[in-house]
């Protein structure tokens, strides 16, 4: 088997990479029984294999997957994949999550029901392709320019997909949805509420709550708890200001608030975050991982 494979978790919030690679699979090789905590794209270049996964239902379906085509498995979805024993499979991989990708596999018409991706459009197909072994050969160029390749990666995808849907009204989730993202950016660090976001859209906060869920997959109020911590991931990562500080400058000016948020996204304090980064920097320094 030849395997190019890699992690990359940069703490973006609409849309992030957790791993990357491409394969040359050897006749019958499998991977699983096992269950993802993102959503993970294979694309077939060549050959063909078989995908074992459970619906929405639990129960489990076949799929026969051949060159040209590609399978989408979405977070707590059991699977189980193998190379075809004449013709193995060569493909390549990404595996992604972030606030903006439910809508965007929900455009696609992919998910757990029907993970099987067919091209309606082959010039987008290649250029997906283009996109997906770009990031798996170039693993050292900065995150910025592999999540623009990203980006590119899922609005082909998207557009390409043969099973591509648009739902109603779509235009309308999207512009408040637009003005809600904004709000946030420019006053997370401020004491706002629910109904805050939902004023400056103009709309009721049941309805700003409504597209949330059908569009992002979570409340208003997750996904503003997630863009703060996310900015304190960053400002722990980067800086050397004090935990109240980093707290304050997110939105919580009570320290233990903040704390107390932030464990329940991430399992530890932020003191706690912090010291296991240093450790790991250490480590690898030690190692000579890092120049």
């Amino acid at each position: 088997m030849n395997d190019i494979f890699h992690v990359l978790d940069q703490g973006f919030i609409d849309l992030c990479m957790y791993q990357f690679g491409y394969a040359q699979n050897d006749p019958l090789s499998s991977f699983g029984p096992h269950v993802r905590s993102h959503y993970l794209f294979h694309y077939v270049i060549s050959g063909s294999g078989t995908l074992q996964a459970t619906d929405e239902n639990g129960a489990d379906h076949t799929y026969h997957i051949r060159s040209g085509q590609g399978f989408l498995i979405v977070p707590q979805q059991i699977t189980t994949y193998w190379a075809d024993e004449i013709h193995p499979w060569e493909y390549t991989w990404i595996e992604f999550d972030g606030m903006r990708v439910k809508e965007a596999i929900m455009l696609s018409g992919l998910g757990m029901n029907n993970p099987v991706y067919r091209s309606s459009d082959k010039n987008r197909t290649d250029t997906m392709l283009e996109c997906m072994l770009y990031i798996a050969h170039h693993p050292k160029e900065s995150s910025f320019q592999l999540m623009s390749y990203l980006y590119m990666f899922l609005d082909c995808l998207t557009r390409s997909s043969a099973s591509r849907t648009v739902p109603a009204s779509s235009s309308m989730s999207r512009y408040y949805l637009e003005w809600a993202f904004a709000y946030i950016d420019q006053n997370f660090h401020n004491n706002i509420s629910i109904a805050d976001i939902a004023d400056s859209c103009k709309i009721h906060r049941n309805y700003l709550c409504r597209i949330f869920r059908e569009n992002v997959g979570v409340s208003p109020q997750e996904f503003l708890i997630s863009y703060r911590m996310n900015k304190a991931i960053q400002l722990l990562r980067t800086t050397n200001l004090s935990i109240h500080d980093i707290g304050n400058a997110v939105g919580y000016p009570n320290q233990l608030h903040f704390s107390r948020a932030f464990k329940n996204i991430y399992g530890k304090s932020p003191k706690q975050w912090r010291e296991q980064l240093s450790k790991n920097v250490t480590v690898q320094v030690k190692h000579g991982t890092v120049t």
